[in-house]
């Protein structure tokens, strides 16, 4: 058992929030611990998930097939999808107790980008199971979800092909 369990928050506009919470997901399991994941904005084909599938003691619960990014999105889709996060949220709050550690993959953009209420997020991480341990991604965190963390890096670019035109490699950047 690991304690208390306490809240990491992986954000920033840099690379790598994703990349170091599998990497803890990994830790975890390779020590015993059993997993859960859920990724907010993203549908079921990741690279990362392909192969946390494969891992034992790592639960993915599946997710949306199709989702369109936010601005291609219209106010129905977005409303749509709140309430689709809020479900996926409650479905994983009655389900995350007997499991170690919690990963909820891009929930802190859901929450920015108000597609799920961070009031609901907060009555969770003030509630969780005792040792449960949660870690969250996201480009933006505020203030309210820092205090509540134990854990809080920023990932910051510096300097990214993106910013010359190319796109995202299946593999490195997704």
């Amino acid at each position: 058992m690991i304690g208390t369990g306490r809240i990491h928050v992986y954000y920033g506009t840099g690379k790598g929030k994703t990349t170091a919470a599998v990497g803890q997901v990994i830790r975890a399991a390779g020590s015993g611990l059993k997993v859960l994941m859920f990724q907010f904005m993203k549908n079921n084909s990741s690279s990362e998930r392909a192969i946390l599938e494969q891992i034992p003691n790592v639960t993915c619960l599946p997710g949306r097939d199709k989702i369109k990014f936010y601005n291609q999105m219209n106010s129905d889709e977005r409303a749509e999808l709140k309430h689709y996060n809020t479900k996926a949220l409650d479905e994983i709050i009655k389900f995350c107790s007997p499991f170690d550690v919690l990963f909820l993959d891009e929930i802190l953009c859901a929450v920015s980008l108000n597609l799920l209420n961070e009031d609901k997020l907060m009555s969770f991480l003030e509630h969780k199971p005792r040792g449960l341990e949660i870690i969250m991604t996201g480009h933006e965190v505020s203030d309210r979800i820092i205090r509540a963390s134990d854990y809080v890096t920023e990932m910051k670019k510096v300097k990214h092909p993106y910013d010359k035109g190319q796109s995202a490699r299946e593999g490195i950047e997704y």
